[in-house]
């Protein structure tokens, strides 16, 4: 590819950005554009302010951009989960994530009408994106957006759910086939998959109008980013 078209698909991913941040700001959240994951980080630093209690959910998107590093660079009070020695501990984290100031993650899709769709599987995340933390900032590459909530759904059976079930060393139908048992049955709602224990899929998030102005925060990066 020649410079020239790489010039030309940058400037075609911004105009969709562009159209999907006007979505968000309609269902009442707050949008910035970040051409770089650099950007990304600076934009997420301009939304915190030292001190705050600050929690996140899992997300290969907050290690691929630099987010974490900023999160664990000392100026924050980080309820860091990892740093949990036993599973108790780390239940506690997840608990206090509530009541903290900024909760900051990924998502598995971003609508070019202006919604956030997640899928869960111990549903922490999808949870503290729904309620509890004051402010919530998602980080999104490019790849993420889809046309609709069909687009979302089909984008987590085949891409997203099989990559983390890989990278979670998780027991289920994807992790060995690279997508969801949905596909092999007549049926194919949203929430139809696998029955395993192990399955990820268990709690289904859709983030339309949002109620309370701006508590939501979207940062569009116009790279690719995590499953």
């Amino acid at each position: 590819m020649n410079t020239q078209d790489i010039v030309h698909r940058k400037s075609a991913a911004e105009l969709r950005i562009r159209r999907v941040m006007d979505a968000l700001e309609k269902n009442n959240m707050q949008a910035y554009y970040a051409p770089t994951c650099a950007d990304a980080v600076k934009i997420a630093k301009e939304l915190l302010q030292p001190g705050d209690v600050i929690s996140c959910g899992g997300s290969v998107t907050l290690d691929e951009t630099g987010v974490m590093d900023l999160m664990r660079c000392g100026d924050y009070e980080f309820l860091d989960r990892t740093a949990a020695k036993t599973p108790e501990e780390r239940e506690k984290l997840y608990r206090e994530a509530f009541s903290s100031d900024v909760f900051l993650t990924g998502t598995n899709a971003v609508t070019e009408h202006g919604e956030l769709y997640n899928v869960d599987g111990n549903s922490n995340r999808v949870a503290a994106i729904a309620y509890g933390p004051k402010s919530v900032i998602i980080i999104a590459g490019y790849n993420k957006i889809v046309r609709n909530i069909e687009e979302a759904s089909n984008r987590v059976k085949k891409t997203a759910a099989p990559a983390n079930t890989v990278r979670l060393q998780c027991d289920t139908y994807c992790s060995k086939s690279g997508e969801c048992a949905a596909f092999t049955k007549e049926s194919q709602d949203i929430t139809s998959g696998c029955s395993s224990d192990e399955r990820i899929c268990c709690n289904f998030l859709i983030s339309a109008k949002q109620r309370h102005k701006g508590r939501i925060k979207v940062i569009l990066v116009a790279e690719n980013l995590g499953f």
